[in-house]
């Protein structure tokens, strides 16, 4: 929708994407992750591994994954978030990590989560 200096307009944009949000928690599954230490580091470690099998990202049923850092929330589809981790198997960025290193995951820049 196209900027418009109206209230009325506005309020109507403003009810969509309340409708919009209603609908992504009416019935659906969310995984929360609060990670301490993505301000520090300006990323988010997104599991796929861990003690020899498949977990986290690779085995969820969520539909949204949701991260929690300081006073925030950012929300993003699971499978969105599958294919911005992607590219990064394999990198730098694919690290061990977990409760003494016994998990892989992706560092995702937080600038990637919007």
């Amino acid at each position: 929708m196209d900027y418009n200096n109206d209230f009325k307009y506005d309020l109507k944009v403003g009810q969509a994407k309340e409708l919009e949000v209603g609908s992504i928690f009416n019935d659906k599954t969310i995984e929360v992750k609060h990670d301490l230490r993505a301000t520090n580091t300006g990323n988010v470690f997104v599991e796929y591994y861990s003690r020899g099998k498949l977990s986290g990202i690779s085995t969820s049923k969520a539909e949204y994954y949701c991260f929690c850092f300081g006073v925030t929330y950012h929300l993003i589809d699971t499978e969105e978030l599958k294919e911005r981790c992607r590219k990064y198997l394999g990198t730098n960025r694919d690290k061990k990590g977990g409760d003494s290193n016994t998990s892989k995951g992706i560092l995702l820049p937080i600038t990637e989560l919007f």
